[in-house]
């Protein structure tokens, strides 16, 4: 007779996935997008780390992957959320913010998610203002309050 815990061990894990964000139409008739339009809008190095380093954290997944100075997690007002981190070739801080979302049937994702909510750039050797930062955070409160969560396809 084999033990939960071995069950456990044994049973397949879903596979991480990126998604991205996607603004309800009853909050921006558009719906866009805005962590996939920061990304579009970034240099192309900057743009090809910053999915290298969503697919690595995404391939260990997430509570395994270290960071290495690319993903970190965020603190004080900023808990709950990760940041993609990459420089621009005009000595520019590029950031992805994100929030992990675990498979939770509810919320229609498919598995555990990596959800890109929005980015922003700062100068070098800055911090984000409070206000950037309360941005962010309504961004990441508007996809948090819907379930079924809103998430481009």
């Amino acid at each position: 007779m084999t033990s939960k815990k071995d069950r456990d061990r044994a049973a397949p894990k879903a596979a991480w996935q990126i998604l991205f964000f996607e603004r309800h139409r009853e909050d921006d008739s558009s719906r866009s997008v805005p962590g996939l339009t920061f990304l579009k809008g970034c240099p192309e190095k900057v743009r090809a780390l910053m999915v290298r380093v969503l697919e690595a954290v995404r391939a260990a997944p997430p509570p395994a992957f270290s960071g290495g100075g690319y993903w970190e997690t965020m603190h004080d007002e900023m808990a709950g959320y990760y940041e993609v981190r990459a420089d621009g070739p005009k000595r520019e801080h590029h950031r992805l913010f994100c929030i992990l979302e675990g498979d939770d049937a509810t919320k229609k994702l498919g598995g555990p998610s990596i959800v890109v909510i929005t980015g922003a750039v700062k100068p070098f050797r800055t911090t984000f203002t409070k206000q950037e930062y309360n941005a962010v955070r309504r961004l990441g409160d508007e996809y948090l309050r819907r379930t079924p969560r809103s998430v481009a396809r």
